[in-house]
């Protein structure tokens, strides 16, 4: 595919998958996300990626740093620089957060899909 076209609000909102990834480029990646009720992608730190999110359905809890918190609604955005630990947390008990990323360059395999979260964290143990 030479680039990338579709209606990311409306799949990002119906995507019910942990991660799904929609296009992968020579320099960077759209990933959507599915955050169950209370579920977090988990404290993590990417050392050469820059990463863009943008929530389109749900209320996400952000820290950056380990310290430094947000509270972003939907149509809320914000970019991790590379280098940064961050956190992303479902904050509702009762719905999903839905939300997509783009990682700059590119973080997963071209196509990867984990429905779950535990099936995200057992692809990366084996990597």
């Amino acid at each position: 595919m030479t680039g990338y076209f579709g209606p990311i609000e409306k799949l990002t909102e119906k995507n019910n998958y942990f991660r799904k990834v929609l296009f992968t480029g020579k320099n960077s990646q759209l990933v959507l996300m599915c955050l169950k009720p209370g579920e977090e992608i988990g404290d993590e730190v990417h050392r050469k990626e820059d990463q863009f999110f943008r929530i389109e359905k749900g209320r996400a809890r952000v820290i950056l740093g380990g310290t430094e918190k947000h509270l972003v609604n939907p149509g809320g955005a914000f970019v991790v620089p590379a280098g940064v630990r961050h956190n992303v947390i479902n904050f509702s008990d009762t719905e999903s957060l839905h939300l997509y990323t783009i990682y700059s360059p590119p973080h997963h395999p071209d196509g990867t899909v984990h429905r779950t979260k535990a099936a995200a964290e057992a692809a990366e143990h084996h990597h």
